[in-house]
């Protein structure tokens, strides 16, 4: 079987095959926050984010996103949206204020990014259960996701669509392009159905993500974990595979 190359096709491949199984779990073990994601639901998120960076937005294929968010269910969303535009993600620490055109981030950073909403677009994640907004409303120019994600459609098909050799991922040294982001993938040798247990950041470990999404498993996103509720959680979600190992 040939491995699709871009993101739209391995999840597209996925959502043929078992849309209703789960992809993503998100544990915040120090407030006992637990989301669970099927794949078709997580899909029609990336489809909402998106729209609201194209469309909304403004962006084009080959643009550059930073994800400055802790680990989070809503970071593996931007991730995949970002990489079903076209999009190059990288981390505010690698990119030069002239080579960025949008930033997501959380509430520990707004305050900061804000001071910028003049030369990229800055989205702002409130990190609540259920993606809701934040409580107060945010500053001037800046997108609160919690807010406008809810109005875009559950579909997304970019007008540009990403091609196998464009670069998806820029961290430090490290660069993967669509079809790398595949290539790479395999680093706990999941199969089937099998679950991946990851206490890493997606953004720097794309790997944890995209090997569940590829291979028919799904990804068990735990932070803020003490090591016995790390186990107790491995064994009640049945898990089979973890990282770092």
């Amino acid at each position: 079987m040939t491995t699709p190359t871009t993101f739209p096709a391995v999840l597209a491949a996925r959502l043929r095959t078992d849309p209703g199984q789960p992809l993503v779990t998100f544990y915040d073990q120090a407030t006992g926050e637990r989301v669970e994601l099927s794949v078709t639901t997580w899909a029609n998120w990336v489809a909402k984010a998106s729209s609201l960076l194209v469309d909304e937005l403004g962006l084009e294929r080959g643009d550059r996103i930073a994800v400055d968010l802790p680990p989070h269910w809503l970071g593996t969303v931007f991730l995949g949206a970002a990489w079903n535009c076209g999009l190059v993600v990288t981390t505010s620490a690698d990119a030069a204020p002239t080579d960025l055109a949008a930033v997501v981030c959380g509430p520990d950073t707004l305050s900061a990014w804000a001071e910028r909403t003049g030369e990229l677009a800055v989205l702002a994640c409130a990190l609540l259960p259920l993606g809701v907004r934040f409580a107060e409303p945010v500053p001037a120019g800046v997108t609160d996701v919690g807010i406008d994600i809810w109005s875009q459609p559950d579909a997304f098909t970019a007008w540009d669509p990403p091609q196998a050799d464009d670069l998806a991922l820029e961290v430090g040294d490290r660069t993967l392009s669509q079809a790398g982001l595949w290539s790479e993938a395999a680093v706990t040798g999941l199969v089937g159905n099998g679950r991946l247990l990851a206490v890493a950041d997606p953004v720097a470990e794309p790997a944890i993500l995209c090997e569940p999404l590829l291979a028919g498993g799904s990804l068990v996103l735990v932070v803020r974990a003490e090591p016995e509720r790390l186990e107790a959680t491995y064994v009640a979600e049945h898990a089979t595979a973890r990282f770092p190992a």
